[in-house]
């Protein structure tokens, strides 16, 4: 298989949410085609099975009527790079999944493969979950997510701001009215931290806080106190401690 990894001018991924129940249940299939020196994406993505629901059971979990998508058109070259690495060294199970899951396929002169299983799922799902965001992005419908963050000391307030965009696969960090570019991977996992501890909504505020300590807003407009409103989930991992390194070591660089 290696030999017709190196040789692919693109993959197709299909992906199906297996058991999980609707309205989340859905499928996907996605073309990347890289054989032209620029990236073609081709996107379908499915949500299944809600016959059965009513609007209100959709809607309360955070979905819309019509959540289907369609996708044709051109990503960011970077793309093409991290996709082809991935491939290149991939390893197949050599079985069909039986309960969902994410089969790959080389194109080669346009035309697919046989679709075969990645042994490495969660890291393959993943990636293509970044891709079909770099896609809602392109297509603009969705913006990069903005995170930003208040460092306030006896000396000072700082306010500073992460941006992941997915669409070029950059990461700005802006503090003092200046913006650089961050590593990639170190924002990630910067931003997974951040979504790990349980934040409390009952005691968030519209504006960040201006006494001593670390504050937070997600995205979503509301600022959470590090250690009051945000708190960790586990007891043995303090995620709220190193989302305060995370950000410092940002600050001081």
């Amino acid at each position: 298989m290696k030999k017709s990894n190196e040789h692919a001018s693109g993959i197709v991924i299909e992906f199906d949410s297996g058991i999980i129940p609707p309205p989340y249940s859905h499928v996907y299939r996605m073309t990347l085609d890289w054989s032209n020196f620029e990236l073609k994406a081709e996107l379908e993505l499915h949500y299944t099975d809600r016959e059965d629901l009513t609007e209100d059971e959709i809607l309360d979990e955070g979905f819309t009527l019509n959540d289907d998508f369609s996708f044709k058109g051109t990503l960011d070259f970077v793309w093409k790079k991290v996709v082809s690495v991935e491939f290149e060294k991939a390893k197949w199970s050599g079985r069909q999944l039986e309960e969902g899951g994410l089969m790959i396929s080389a194109l080669e002169n346009g035309k697919p493969g046989p679709a075969k299983a990645p042994v490495n799922q969660e890291a393959w799902q993943m990636l293509a979950q970044d891709i079909i965001q770099a896609i809602y992005e392109t297509s603009k419908k969705e913006a990069p997510l903005t995170v930003n963050y208040r460092q306030v000391t006896n000396e000072e307030s700082i306010d500073c701001s992460i941006t992941m965009n997915f669409s070029n696969r950059e990461a700005v960090f802006t503090a003092k009215n200046e913006s650089k570019i961050i590593n990639w991977e170190y924002a990630v996992q910067l931003l997974k931290l951040v979504f790990s501890p349980d934040y409390n909504y009952e005691i968030a505020k519209e504006t960040a806080g201006t006494k001593r300590g670390c504050y937070i807003e997600c995205g979503d407009g509301y600022w959470h106190e590090l250690g009051k409103g945000v708190i960790n989930i586990d007891t043995s991992f303090d995620a709220v401690g190193r989302i305060k390194d995370g950000f410092e070591n940002l600050i001081e660089e």
